[in-house]
C-alpha cells in the first residue's frame, strides 16, 4: 500500500495544479521564479545535471500506481523538477540502474528498472544520461542492451556503456545552443561483476589516462565543451574522499592547446549530496545525491533521510572571447531537492518552502554541504536564494 503524504502531499498538489493549469493554456510551466538565461549564440547556453536515478522496489511500485496499475509512469514523479530541467539548453541525468525484463524490477543488491523510466526522463526534458555505474553489469550484457535501447526509443542520448566496440569508441556529442558538448562517463567498478573478457568496452571504468585521452578525442571530433560524469566516492560520506580529490585535481589540470581538456565534472554514487568546488578553474560536483531512490538504510542502520536529498547543478556557459578559446562557466548554481518517499515525488525544495512545507532544516543541510569546500567565494549560488 502506498503511504499517504500529509503536508508534503498538500504542497505537491498545489504545485501540480498550477503546472496543469499552465499547460492547459498551451504554455510550459513557469520556472517558478528562477528562469535560466535565454540561450543565444551570443549568450551561450545553460546546462543542468542531476543525480542518481535509483528506482528501488517502492519507487517502481509508485510508478505502477501512477500508471493506473498497467505499466509504469515516471512522469508524475519527476514533474516537480521539470520546470528547471526543461528550460535548460542541455539537461543530463544519471541512470544508475539497468532496465530489466518480464516485470522483474527493483531489488537492493541487483537492481533493474522498468524501461518506462526512459520515457519519463525524456518527458521531463532530459537530453542525455550517464549509464556507467557499479550496477551497469547487474543484468549482464542484456541489461545494457535493454537500457540503451529504451533510451534510444525515448530520444535520450547516453554515455558510459555500450552495445558494441564502435559505439564505445564514439563520443556522445550533444547540441547546446551554438556549442557542441561531449558527454563522457565512467565508474569506479561494477559491483563485483567482471567485464566480459571479449567485451571490455561494455562499460567505462575510471582510468585517468583514458579519461584524458577520451576528452582529447572528443575535442578532435568537434566538441567545444567536454563534460565528464564520474560514478565515484564513498557511500554515505558527505565529504569527498581522497580519490575524488586527487582525481579532480589531476583531471582539471590536464590541458591541450592552451585550454583545459575537461570543462565540467559531475559526480554520483555516494547517495548523499556532496560539495561543489572550483578546481584549477573548472567546476567539480563531487556528488549530486540520489534524485530518485526509496527509503534507504544508512551506515548506522535504520533509514537515513540523506539518501533522498540531492541537488541539480545549473551552469551557464559563455562562448570564448577569442577563436580557439574556452567556453567559460559564467554562472554556477544549484537547486536543492528532496524525493518525498510518501508521495513518490521529487520536490524542488525552494518551491516547497514557498508553499509552506516545513523543510528549512533539510534545505539548509544541503546548502551547508554544497558550500563546505568554499564554492561560495568562487561565485556558486543556491538558486532561489534563502527563501
Amino acid at each position: 500500500m502506498i503511504a499517504r503524504s500529509r503536508q508534503l502531499a498538500l504542497v505537491l498538489t498545489a504545485v501540480l495544479a498550477a503546472g496543469a493549469a499552465c499547460q492547459a493554456r498551451g504554455h510550459e510551466p513557469p520556472a517558478q521564479g528562477r528562469p535560466a538565461p535565454p540561450a543565444t549564440a551570443q549568450r551561450g547556453f545553460t546546462l543542468v545535471a542531476s543525480g542518481d536515478v535509483l528506482p528501488h522496489a517502492s519507487v517502481v511500485e509508485r510508478a505502477r500506481y501512477d500508471a493506473g496499475g498497467s505499466g509504469h509512469d515516471f512522469r508524475p514523479m519527476l514533474s516537480g523538477v521539470r520546470p528547471v530541467v526543461a528550460r535548460a539548453d542541455l539537461a543530463l541525468c544519471h541512470m544508475e540502474t539497468v532496465h530489466g525484463a518480464d516485470g522483474d524490477y527493483g531489488g537492493r543488491s541487483l537492481l533493474t528498472s522498468p524501461p518506462d523510466v526512459a520515457a519519463g526522463l525524456a518527458a521531463t526534458g532530459y537530453d542525455g544520461c550517464s549509464t556507467a555505474s557499479d550496477h551497469t553489469l547487474d543484468d549482464g550484457e542484456a541489461g545494457i542492451r535493454r537500457t540503451l535501447d529504451a533510451l534510444d526509443r525515448a530520444g535520450v542520448r547516453h554515455a558510459g556503456s555500450a552495445r558494441s566496440a564502435q559505439e564505445a569508441a564514439t563520443p556522445t556529442l550533444l547540441k547546446a545552443g551554438a556549442a557542441r558538448v561531449a558527454h563522457l562517463a565512467y565508474t569506479f567498478g561494477t559491483h563485483g561483476h567482471p567485464l566480459p573478457s571479449d567485451r571490455a568496452w561494455a562499460v567505462n571504468l575510471i582510468d585517468e589516462e583514458r579519461i584524458v585521452a577520451d576528452a582529447r578525442a572528443a575535442r578532435g571530433a568537434g566538441a567545444d565543451v567536454v563534460v565528464v560524469s564520474l560514478h565515484w566516492g564513498t557511500e554515505w560520506q558527505d565529504e569527498p574522499d581522497d580519490l575524488q580529490l586527487s582525481l579532480a585535481r589531476s583531471l582539471t589540470a590536464s590541458r591541450s592547446g592552451g585550454r583545459p581538456d575537461i570543462d565540467l565534472i559531475l559526480g554520483a554514487h555516494a547517495h548523499v549530496p556532496q560539495a561543489y568546488e572550483k578546481v584549477n578553474g573548472t567546476w567539480v560536483v563531487y556528488g549530486m545525491g540520489d534524485q530518485i531512490a526509496g527509503a534507504t538504510t544508512g551506515p548506522e542502520g535504520g533509514t537515513d533521510p540523506r539518501g533522498n536529498q540531492s541537488t541539480v547543478g545549473r551552469f551557464t556557459f559563455s562562448p570564448p572571447s577569442r577563436p580557439g578559446g574556452r567556453w567559460e562557466v559564467t554562472r554556477a548554481e544549484f537547486v536543492p531537492q528532496l524525493y518525498d518517499v510518501d508521495a513518490g515525488r521529487v520536490l524542488d525544495l525552494d518551491q516547497a518552502l514557498a508553499r509552506g512545507a516545513e523543510l528549512h532544516a533539510v534545505r539548509d543541510r544541503i546548502r551547508d554541504v554544497v558550500f563546505s569546500r568554499g564554492a561560495a567565494k568562487d561565485g556558486l549560488v543556491m538558486a532561489g536564494g534563502e527563501g
